[in-house]
C-alpha cells in the first residue's frame, strides 16, 4: 500500500467526523437506541462511523452504546486489534480556526480531535479499507476498536475488555511514536470543602487539560487570568490559569482568607515543587512524578480543586493521597479519588515491539521536521506520562501518531496534523496491520 494522497471520500469521512462534538455528556435516552451512557453526541459519532464501514463491506457491532468495532478478514480466525477513541475534550479557548470545523490551511489540518483520537483513528480505518481495496486477504482478522469515554474515564473500553473479543495482540495510537512500552500511573483527585463558599470562583473544564482561564468574584469585583492549555500529562507545556489567578490576586494583597480553597491553592502547590505536595521525589525509567490541578470551582455548593497526578510507576499512588489529605486537613479540606489507573510495564524485547519498531524506523524520514541524527535519538521504546488503553486491555501497546520531535498537540488549542504526516500514518498502520497479521 502506497503513500497516496487522501481522496475525496476519505477527507469528506474525516470532516463529518470532526464535525460532531463528541465530548462526554451526562447520559440520555434515545427513542430508538435506548441508553446513550456518554450522552448524544459521542453515540452520535461511533454510528456515523460504523454505518460507513458497514456500508464498506466490514462487519461491525456496539456493545452498550459505549463501543463499538469493525473487522475484516476470515470469521472465527486469529484476531489484530487497533483501539482509537471517538471522543474529544471540549474545545476550549485560544482557536483561531472553528474547533469543530475541518480546515486545510498551509498544508496543516486543523480541528479537535485530529490528532486525539479520530485522526488516528481515521488513519486505521483509511488503511483498512485501502487494503481491502487492493484484495488484501489477512491470514487474521483485523479489527478496529472504537471507544467514546477515553477522555473521562476508559470506562467504554474497559467494558468491552469484559464483554467483548479480546486481540490476541493490538496497538492504541493515541501516544507518539516510537513504541510505548511503559506508561505512568494516572490519579486524579478532588480537595473538597462541603461548606459554602464565600467567593465565586471557577477554572479549568477537564481534569486531563491544563487549565487556559480562570475567574473569581470577591467583594462584588471580579479578577481573572488566561493561561494555555495542554495535556495533563504534560503540563510544562501548557500555563495553569488557576494559578495565574492566584498569584495575580497575592500580588495585589487581595483578601481571600474565607476560602479554603484558595488559601490551600496559595499556601501548599501554586509557589511549591511538585514532588512538595504530591510527596513523591522518585524519579524511574518512566521519568518523574508530574501534577495539574485542573478544575476549580467555589460557589454556593461548597468548594473545590480537582488535581491530575502522573506518577512513575515505581511509585505508590496511595502515598500521593495521603500526603495530599495530610496538607489538606489543616484547611478543613478532604480529598476524594476520582480516577485511579494503575502504571503499565511491557517488556522491551517483546517481538511485536521490535517488528513495530522496524516499521517506525524505515517512516520516520517522512514525518515533518524529520533530522538525519534523530535516527539515533528516537528510535528507542518510552515510557510516557499519558494514559492509553492499552492500560486497559490485554495484549496492547500504544505505537503513534505523533513523531517525537513535534510539539504535543493533545488538548491544546489549535490541534492541528501536517496532511503529509497524516498520510503516512495511514501508510504505517497499513504496514503494521500486516506485519502483525504475519504478511
Amino acid at each position: 500500500m502506497d503513500n497516496s494522497s487522501l481522496s475525496q471520500n476519505e477527507y469528506e469521512f474525516l470532516e463529518k467526523l470532526i464535525s460532531i462534538e463528541s465530548t462526554g455528556a451526562t447520559p440520555c435516552v434515545d427513542g430508538k437506541y435506548g441508553t446513550l451512557p456518554y450522552g448524544e453526541k459521542p453515540f452520535e459519532a461511533l454510528k456515523f462511523f460504523l454505518d460507513d464501514a458497514s456500508a464498506s463491506g466490514m462487519r461491525t457491532g456496539i456493545i452498550e452504546n459505549r463501543v463499538g468495532w469493525c473487522e475484516f478478514g476470515p470469521e472465527g480466525a486469529d484476531m489484530i486489534g487497533i483501539v482509537c477513541h471517538l471522543d474529544v475534550v471540549p474545545s476550549g479557548e485560544g482557536w483561531d480556526t472553528p474547533p469543530f470545523t475541518l480546515t486545510r490551511k498551509d498544508g496543516m489540518l486543523y480541528g479537535r480531535g485530529i490528532v486525539d483520537d479520530k485522526g488516528p483513528a481515521c488513519a486505521a480505518y483509511f488503511a483498512m479499507k485501502r487494503l481491502m481495496s487492493d484484495g488484501y486477504t489477512p491470514s487474521k482478522r483485523i479489527r478496529l476498536i472504537l471507544g467514546t469515554d477515553e477522555e473521562r474515564g476508559c470506562s467504554c473500553i474497559e467494558t468491552y475488555a469484559e464483554k467483548g473479543e479480546i486481540p490476541s495482540f493490538a496497538i492504541t495510537p493515541d501516544a507518539e511514536f516510537p513504541v510505548i512500552y511503559a506508561e505512568k500511573g494516572i490519579l486524579q483527585v478532588k480537595i473538597v470543602s462541603d461548606e459554602p463558599s464565600k467567593i465565586l470562583a471557577k477554572g479549568g473544564s477537564a481534569a486531563n487539560m491544563v487549565p487556559a482561564s480562570s475567574s473569581c468574584l470577591i467583594e462584588g469585583k471580579e479578577y481573572s487570568a488566561k493561561g494555555k492549555m495542554a495535556h495533563a500529562s504534560k503540563p510544562d507545556l501548557g500555563i495553569n490559569a488557576i494559578f495565574e489567578m492566584v498569584r495575580k490576586l497575592d500580588e495585589e494583597s487581595i483578601d481571600y482568607s474565607s476560602s479554603p480553597i484558595l488559601s490551600f491553592i496559595s499556601t501548599e502547590i501554586a509557589y511549591s515543587d511538585v514532588s512538595y505536595y504530591t510527596g513523591c521525589s522518585v524519579s524511574d525509567e518512566s521519568g518523574c512524578v508530574t501534577a495539574n490541578p485542573s478544575v476549580l470551582s467555589c460557589d454556593a455548593d461548597g468548594e473545590s480543586l480537582v488535581i491530575d497526578v502522573r506518577c512513575p510507576v515505581s511509585y505508590s499512588m496511595d502515598d500521593i493521597v495521603s500526603n495530599l489529605a495530610r496538607l489538606a486537613a489543616p484547611y478543613e479540606l478532604t480529598v476524594e479519588i476520582l480516577n485511579k489507573m494503575e502504571p503499565l510495564y511491557k517488556p522491551k524485547d517483546l517481538p511485536e515491539i521490535a517488528m513495530l519498531t522496524d516499521i517506525w524506523k524505515e517512516n520516520m524520514p517522512s514525518y515533518k521536521g524529520f533530522k538525519p541524527e534523530y535516527l539515533t535519538e528516537f528510535t528507542e521504546p518510552v515510557a510516557i506520562g499519558g494514559g492509553t488503553y492499552a492500560r486497559h486491555m490485554p495484549n496492547t501497546i500504544a505505537f503513534g501518531i505523533q513523531a517525537t520531535w513535534q510539539e504535543d498537540q493533545c488538548h491544546q488549542a489549535n490541534e492541528c496534523r501536517a496532511l503529509k504526516d497524516f498520510e503516512t500514518d495511514i501508510k504505517v498502520l497499513g504496514e503494521a496491520i500486516k506485519a502483525l497479521a504475519g504478511e
